[in-house]
Protein backbone atom coordinates (compact mmCIF):
# COMPACT_ATOMS: atom_id res chain seq x y z
CA UNK A 1 0.00 0.00 0.00
CA UNK A 2 1.22 3.37 -0.90
CA UNK A 3 2.31 6.27 1.70
CA UNK A 4 -0.92 8.00 0.45
CA UNK A 5 -2.61 4.60 1.11
CA UNK A 6 -1.80 4.49 4.33
CA UNK A 7 -2.24 7.65 5.32
CA UNK A 8 -5.92 7.71 4.10
CA UNK A 9 -6.49 4.28 5.35
CA UNK A 10 -5.45 6.06 9.06
CA UNK A 11 -7.71 9.06 8.38
CA UNK A 12 -10.72 6.99 7.62
CA UNK A 13 -10.01 4.82 11.49
CA UNK A 14 -9.48 8.19 13.28
CA UNK A 15 -11.94 9.47 12.08
CA UNK A 16 -14.17 6.16 12.80
CA UNK A 17 -12.76 6.82 16.20
CA UNK A 18 -13.58 10.12 16.94
CA UNK A 19 -17.25 9.83 15.51
CA UNK A 20 -17.54 6.84 18.06
CA UNK A 21 -16.16 8.75 20.80
CA UNK A 22 -18.35 11.29 19.95
CA UNK A 23 -21.67 10.13 19.19
CA UNK A 24 -21.44 6.47 20.01
CA UNK A 25 -21.59 3.09 17.80
CA UNK A 26 -24.47 3.27 16.03
CA UNK A 27 -23.50 6.36 14.25
CA UNK A 28 -20.43 4.75 12.54
CA UNK A 29 -22.03 4.80 9.14
CA UNK A 30 -19.38 4.68 5.83
CA UNK A 31 -20.61 7.79 4.49
CA UNK A 32 -19.77 9.40 8.12
CA UNK A 33 -16.86 8.14 8.57
CA UNK A 34 -16.11 9.24 4.79
CA UNK A 35 -17.21 12.66 5.27
CA UNK A 36 -15.08 13.27 8.80
CA UNK A 37 -12.13 11.91 6.60
CA UNK A 38 -13.25 14.61 4.32
CA UNK A 39 -13.24 12.09 1.63
CA UNK A 40 -16.02 10.79 -1.23
CA UNK A 41 -18.14 8.00 0.23
CA UNK A 42 -17.09 5.36 -2.02
CA UNK A 43 -13.63 5.95 -1.05
CA UNK A 44 -13.17 4.07 2.27
CA UNK A 45 -14.24 0.48 0.35
CA UNK A 46 -10.94 0.97 -1.70
CA UNK A 47 -9.31 0.11 2.24
CA UNK A 48 -11.79 -1.57 3.71
CA UNK A 49 -13.72 -3.36 1.41
CA UNK A 50 -17.08 -4.18 3.82
CA UNK A 51 -18.26 -1.85 6.68
CA UNK A 52 -17.68 -4.28 9.07
CA UNK A 53 -13.93 -4.30 8.18
CA UNK A 54 -13.57 -0.70 8.87
CA UNK A 55 -15.58 -1.38 11.91
CA UNK A 56 -13.12 -3.72 12.95
CA UNK A 57 -10.09 -1.53 12.85
CA UNK A 58 -11.76 0.83 15.23
CA UNK A 59 -12.45 -1.47 17.30
CA UNK A 60 -8.66 -2.50 17.22
CA UNK A 61 -8.08 1.11 18.07
CA UNK A 62 -10.03 0.14 21.39
CA UNK A 63 -8.88 -2.87 22.48
CA UNK A 64 -5.14 -1.33 21.80
CA UNK A 65 -6.40 1.56 24.18
CA UNK A 66 -7.50 -0.81 26.80
CA UNK A 67 -4.59 -2.97 26.55
CA UNK A 68 -2.01 -0.14 27.14
CA UNK A 69 -4.03 0.75 30.58
CA UNK A 70 -4.15 -2.83 31.40
CA UNK A 71 -0.82 -3.06 30.95
CA UNK A 72 0.04 -0.21 33.15
CA UNK A 73 -2.31 -1.21 36.09
CA UNK A 74 -1.37 -4.41 36.59
CA UNK A 75 2.54 -2.62 36.71
CA UNK A 76 5.32 -4.65 37.17
CA UNK A 77 3.86 -7.15 39.02
CA UNK A 78 5.00 -6.66 42.33
CA UNK A 79 1.71 -6.67 44.00
CA UNK A 80 -0.25 -9.46 44.98
CA UNK A 81 -2.41 -11.16 42.24
CA UNK A 82 -5.36 -10.13 44.07
CA UNK A 83 -4.47 -6.21 43.86
CA UNK A 84 -3.77 -6.06 40.16
CA UNK A 85 -7.05 -7.77 39.71
CA UNK A 86 -8.71 -4.66 41.66
CA UNK A 87 -6.57 -2.55 39.52
CA UNK A 88 -7.51 -4.40 36.35
CA UNK A 89 -11.05 -4.05 37.21
CA UNK A 90 -10.91 -0.11 38.02
CA UNK A 91 -8.96 0.37 34.66
CA UNK A 92 -11.66 -1.75 32.75
CA UNK A 93 -14.48 -0.13 34.22
CA UNK A 94 -12.81 3.42 33.97
CA UNK A 95 -12.49 2.68 30.16
CA UNK A 96 -16.49 1.31 29.31
CA UNK A 97 -17.85 4.25 31.50
CA UNK A 98 -15.48 7.17 29.94
CA UNK A 99 -15.21 5.45 26.28
CA UNK A 100 -18.56 4.03 26.07
CA UNK A 101 -19.37 4.44 22.35
CA UNK A 102 -16.26 2.60 21.95
CA UNK A 103 -16.46 -0.12 24.73
CA UNK A 104 -19.91 -0.84 22.80
CA UNK A 105 -18.32 -1.47 19.61
CA UNK A 106 -15.38 -3.23 20.77
CA UNK A 107 -17.44 -5.99 22.08
CA UNK A 108 -20.32 -6.32 19.68
CA UNK A 109 -20.37 -10.33 18.77
CA UNK A 110 -20.73 -9.60 14.61
CA UNK A 111 -16.60 -8.17 15.01
CA UNK A 112 -15.50 -10.65 17.23
CA UNK A 113 -17.53 -13.95 15.59
CA UNK A 114 -16.24 -13.10 12.16
CA UNK A 115 -12.53 -12.13 13.71
CA UNK A 116 -11.93 -9.02 11.16
CA UNK A 117 -8.37 -8.27 10.79
CA UNK A 118 -7.25 -10.14 13.93
CA UNK A 119 -9.43 -8.58 16.27
CA UNK A 120 -9.09 -12.05 18.16
CA UNK A 121 -5.75 -11.39 18.38
CA UNK A 122 -6.19 -8.22 20.48
CA UNK A 123 -8.90 -9.21 22.36
CA UNK A 124 -8.05 -12.33 23.86
CA UNK A 125 -4.66 -11.32 25.25
CA UNK A 126 -6.71 -8.97 27.73
CA UNK A 127 -8.50 -12.01 28.68
CA UNK A 128 -5.42 -14.22 29.46
CA UNK A 129 -3.66 -11.34 31.88
CA UNK A 130 -7.40 -11.82 33.53
CA UNK A 131 -6.83 -15.73 33.47
CA UNK A 132 -3.25 -15.67 34.85
CA UNK A 133 -4.29 -13.36 37.65
CA UNK A 134 -7.43 -15.17 38.70
CA UNK A 135 -5.34 -18.48 38.41
CA UNK A 136 -2.93 -17.06 40.93
CA UNK A 137 -5.19 -15.12 43.40
CA UNK A 138 -7.13 -18.70 43.50
CA UNK A 139 -5.01 -21.88 42.37
CA UNK A 140 -6.69 -24.46 42.22
CA UNK A 141 -9.93 -22.92 40.63
CA UNK A 142 -11.09 -23.07 36.86
CA UNK A 143 -9.46 -19.84 36.53
CA UNK A 144 -10.53 -19.67 32.73
CA UNK A 145 -14.63 -19.63 34.17
CA UNK A 146 -13.62 -17.80 37.17
CA UNK A 147 -11.75 -15.24 34.81
CA UNK A 148 -15.07 -15.75 32.09
CA UNK A 149 -17.45 -14.75 35.41
CA UNK A 150 -15.76 -12.05 36.85
CA UNK A 151 -15.56 -10.47 33.49
CA UNK A 152 -18.84 -10.95 33.01
CA UNK A 153 -19.67 -9.26 36.96
CA UNK A 154 -17.42 -5.96 35.49
CA UNK A 155 -19.58 -6.51 31.96
CA UNK A 156 -22.94 -5.80 33.71
CA UNK A 157 -21.39 -3.31 36.20
CA UNK A 158 -20.30 -1.54 33.19
CA UNK A 159 -23.65 -1.60 31.50
CA UNK A 160 -25.60 -1.09 34.92
CA UNK A 161 -23.75 1.76 35.82
CA UNK A 162 -23.56 3.59 32.47
CA UNK A 163 -27.72 3.49 32.60
CA UNK A 164 -27.99 4.69 35.94
CA UNK A 165 -29.36 1.66 37.31
CA UNK A 166 -26.97 0.86 39.86
CA UNK A 167 -26.70 4.19 41.44
CA UNK A 168 -30.81 3.98 41.98
CA UNK A 169 -30.72 0.33 42.95
CA UNK A 170 -27.90 0.93 45.71
CA UNK A 171 -27.34 4.38 46.36
CA UNK A 172 -23.53 4.42 45.77
CA UNK A 173 -21.76 7.31 44.43
CA UNK A 174 -19.16 5.36 42.57
CA UNK A 175 -18.77 2.09 41.60
CA UNK A 176 -15.58 0.90 43.64
CA UNK A 177 -18.00 -0.82 46.45
CA UNK A 178 -19.71 -3.07 43.47
CA UNK A 179 -16.04 -3.85 42.37
CA UNK A 180 -15.02 -5.29 45.62
CA UNK A 181 -17.65 -6.90 45.86
CA UNK A 182 -17.63 -8.92 42.42
CA UNK A 183 -14.03 -9.37 43.42
CA UNK A 184 -14.70 -11.11 46.71
CA UNK A 185 -17.46 -13.04 45.26
CA UNK A 186 -15.57 -15.00 42.42
CA UNK A 187 -11.95 -14.70 44.52
CA UNK A 188 -13.30 -15.05 47.92
CA UNK A 189 -12.93 -12.87 50.82
CA UNK A 190 -9.71 -11.14 51.15
CA UNK A 191 -7.67 -12.55 53.59
CA UNK A 192 -9.63 -15.85 53.76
Amino acid sequence: MSDEGTGLRARLIEAGVDLVTEEGAHALSLREIARRAGVSHGAPRRYFPTHLELLSAIARRGFAELAERATAAVGDGGAGPRAQLASLGRVYLDFALGSRGMYELMFRHDLLESDRLGLRDTSLPLFGVLVDLVGRARPGADARTVAGSLWANLHGIAQLWGWGSLQLATGAADFTPLLRTALDAHLGREGQ
